[in-house]
């Protein structure tokens, strides 16, 4: 490490002045936090490390200070812990993409289900009766959607590419990526020259990465308009890599194909046998596999017998509402984006669903007197962004439903409605478990069912 690396690691602004950050110190890490790094104890304070494992001990820097914790990083491995490995990624510690590269994928999962129970323990006050079998996928290769940020830098002569750099709003400069998809992760290097070639090159900050079953595209995201020599470029590039070329001129709204081919890319699932058309931009699930894996989970959770009414809130395009349909009597979809809201009903519609109805609706601040509210509903499904489902848990638990299946992107949104539910308004916690949506990363997709006691 160079001086003024040293130096930059023992400071930090500090009420308007620069403080010296305390000497490199060797502790033994006890922990994981939910971001995946290691915790350890210094004089009582929590010290946060980049790259620590539990059970190992490490000589670590500080990178700054909180007042009630620290932070730092890796400087030399003292003691390995048992299941560490080796990252596959050579850019892995800067890339801020992954953060778990060096823990073994089959502790990558322990690490998740520990993170949802100790949330649902601590701040839900509920307990599971079961915790299910995670449900998991390819480590490598499995990233269907990713944003990826680009930016040419005059000193370096050239362009960048990469996701953003761990604590820097900086663009990680990749050579390849490989949790994404289809060998995309090894065409960076390509796309870079690609927009450095062209005269909008300074104003393209983001490339939308989409891939289907069937086909990949690219959404170039461009703040002035492209010339004609820049476009011919762009249409070629997809040509030559098999790949379908969209522009982004301005918000959501504006995204079209640039190659003259069709606006939508599609997925499908096995079983039940279903298949979905989407735009690139679309909120669909990054990782497919686990993604037909948890549909699955899903189904088998909601317990159907073929008569069921479903209500399936934050539906989205339809991929669960399309499954769930195929098992029971009637399913109806609500889902605040219009735009998704219209796909899924072309979807239905395409499977030759007749047994299903959409509803756009604002679940932030639901109507209780919204029509899908109305009667009899023999199931709910929910499937909220990260912020959970706070609004509508006392709207659903007043439908009575006899079981509630739960998805979740963000343990303590889930754990604080389970709280709710369990002890607001009669439900049991029937079981919970992770579903490994972004392995090497922290972040813990789960599902749990709740029955009316």
């Amino acid at each position: 490490m160079s001086a003024p690396q040293t130096q930059s690691l023992r400071r930090t602004r500090h009420s308007g002045r620069r403080r010296a950050l305390p000497e490199p110190v060797e502790v033994e890490v006890e922990g994981l936090a939910g971001d995946g790094r290691g915790v350890a104890r210094v004089d009582g304070k929590t010290l946060f490390i980049d790259g620590a494992l539990p059970g190992e001990r490490v000589r670590a820097g500080y990178r700054a200070r909180r007042r009630d914790f620290d932070e730092g990083t890796v400087l030399e491995l003292l003691c390995p812990g048992a299941d560490r490995v080796t990252p596959r990624c050579p850019h892995f510690g800067v890339c801020g993409g992954c953060s778990l590269q060096h823990l073994a994928p089959e502790a990558q999962v322990r690490y998740k289900q520990t993170q949802l129970v100790e949330a649902l323990r601590r701040t839900g006050g509920v307990e599971p009766a079961g915790v299910f079998e995670p449900v998991a996928g390819p480590h490598w290769g499995y990233r269907h959607k990713a944003r990826i940020g680009l930016r040419y830098v005059p000193g370096k002569g050239r362009l960048l590419i990469g996701f953003r750099e761990a604590h820097s709003s900086k663009i990680a400069d990749l050579s390849g990526c490989e949790v994404l998809a289809q060998g995309l992760g090894a065409r960076l290097p390509a796309l870079a020259a690609l927009v450095d070639s062209l005269e909008a090159r300074t104003s393209i900050p983001q490339v939308e990465i989409a891939a289907g079953d069937d086909a990949a595209a690219l959404v170039f995201r461009h703040l002035v308009p492209l010339s004609a020599v820049d476009r011919e470029r762009l249409v070629a590039f997809g040509a030559r890599q098999g790949l379908r070329i969209f522009v982004q001129p301005g918000g959501a709204d504006s995204v079209r194909p640039l190659d003259g081919g069709a606006a939508e890319l599609h997925y499908r699932l096995a079983d039940p046998a279903l298949e979905f058309a989407f735009a690139p931009t679309d909120f669909t699930q990054v990782n497919a596999a686990v993604n037909r894996a948890m549909v699955a989970r899903v189904l088998d959770l909601l317990a159907l017998s073929g008569d069921e009414r479903v209500l399936d809130l934050y539906c989205g395009l339809g991929n669960f509402t399309l499954a769930v349909a195929r098992r029971a009597g009637r399913v109806t979809g609500v889902e605040g984006v219009a735009a998704l809201v219209d796909r899924a009903r072309r979807n239905a519609g395409a499977n030759g669903l007749a047994n299903v109805d959409f509803h756009v609706a604002d679940l932030a601040t639901p109507d209780p007197a919204a029509p899908w509210l109305a009667g009899g509903w023999d199931r709910v499904l929910l499937d909220p962004p990260r912020s959970g489902a706070r609004e509508v848990i006392p709207l659903v638990a007043a439908l009575g439903a006899p079981r509630i299946v739960y998805v979740s992107c963000h343990p303590a949104t889930l754990a604080r409605d389970a709280g709710s539910l369990v002890r607001d308004f009669g439900y049991r916690l029937a079981g919970a478990g992770v579903l490994d949506m972004f392995p090497h990363t922290a972040h813990v997709e789960s599902v749990a069912v709740f029955e009316r006691r």
